[in-house]
């Protein structure tokens, strides 16, 4: 049988997902020990310690399907954001939310907008569920142009993603401007906020998407415990929208999504809030001496509201991030329109101080 046989062109496009190299697959390439990882935006800091407690003890019922409904998970971040029960559905990790939003909302024929550069799941999402998509370009490839992505909704269109902050740019869209986009969308447009790094943004002008619930109904903010909460590993993410949409969500997830351990270690992460606002200042201080260290190495660096600044190089990414490879600091490499640019993460002091010596090396050696 013949490959074109086999799989539909919709999956012949799709390109495996790739992540930040690990540090063992590092080590066993280049035999680089000792490396650090500032490639995939985690935290530094790791879970809270009561999150590696109620894990520990909660392995002992590995035997046990997790709660499929997850009850006490669900019922604790509506009491958080103040929200019915009914209008939260849970992921393993947002990523999971985004592949449901595109099998779900959109029909054959149907439509996506999303940005680009942005987060490559959407473009993964609309590829995987056969559904058409325009991507709007970033002005100067940083910031989002809300009213070209606007002007791209067509009749067709039935979801649109927007990032807010934008991974991998580190942008963010003010309270104003985003009201006033989410108010022009047309109402049968499914808006999907995805607020991965919400946590981390300090622009004073800054607004989730949950503040912005009056602008329209069809709108749906997708977070994850990924990030300020530091267990990424766990794969836990939700969504919090108007019970229809949170209800057409939830008829498409596979059963037990978020596995026992998730759920369990997503509760304890919640009742930690202390150890979420240390890392989120550590960030906050760390992002702003991080950036102006690379910019007086003559470099450019995009302002970022995230975990993560945009570093542009001018020259081909990937020699740079070879480069710092085997000084045992891996980062990020972007694909185009932003190839001469390199992602990396916010680290701890330590971390930190480590690529900064790296990339001084690598420049003082240009």
């Amino acid at each position: 049988m013949s490959e074109d046989a086999l799989i539909p062109p919709r999956v012949a496009r799709m390109v495996p997902y790739k992540p930040g190299k690990p540090l063992e697959e590092l080590e066993r390439e280049l035999g680089v020990t000792n490396a650090i990882k500032l490639a995939s935006n985690e935290n530094p800091l790791g879970p809270s310690p009561k999150v590696v407690e109620a894990v520990a003890n909660a392995a002992k019922g590995l035997n046990f399907y997790p709660d499929g409904a997850a009850f006490a998970l669900r019922s604790a971040l509506a009491e958080r954001h103040g929200v019915p029960l009914e209008e939260v559905v849970l992921g393993n990790g947002s990523n999971e939310l985004i592949d449901l939003a595109c099998r779900t909302f959109p029909d054959a024929g149907d439509h996506c907008v999303f940005g680009k550069p942005s987060f490559v799941c959407y473009w993964l999402g609309c590829t995987a569920a056969g559904v058409d998509y325009t991507e709007v370009p970033l002005k100067e490839n940083l910031h989002w142009d809300l009213e070209a992505m606007a002007a791209a909704v067509t009749e067709k269109t039935k979801l649109l993603f927007l990032a807010n902050p934008n991974n991998p740019t580190g942008s963010y869209v003010g309270r104003a401007e985003l009201e006033a986009f989410l108010k022009a969308v047309p109402e049968r447009v499914v808006v999907v906020m995805d607020e991965a790094y919400y946590g981390l943004a300090d622009a004073e002008d800054y607004a989730s998407g949950l503040d912005l619930r009056h602008t329209r109904e069809r709108l749906l903010v997708f977070r994850t415990f990924s990030k300020t909460h530091g267990i990424a590993g766990l794969r836990v993410g939700y969504a919090v929208g108007p019970a229809p949409l949170v209800d057409a969500l939830n008829r498409m997830r596979a059963p037990f999504n978020v596995n026992l351990l998730g759920q369990i270690g997503a509760l304890a992460a919640l009742k930690d809030e202390a150890h979420v606002e240390r890392y989120i200042a550590m960030n906050r201080t760390e992002r702003t001496r991080v950036s102006r260290a690379l910019t007086e190495l003559g470099l450019s660096v995009a302002p970022s509201q995230a975990n993560f600044v945009l570093v542009r190089f001018e020259r081909p990414g990937v020699e740079v991030y070879d480069a710092l490879l085997r000084d045992g600091v891996i980062v990020r490499p972007m694909p185009p329109p932003i190839e001469t640019s390199l992602r990396i993460t916010i680290g701890t002091p330590e971390q930190n101080d480590r690529m900064l010596a790296a990339v001084a090396k690598l420049k003082k050696g240009d």
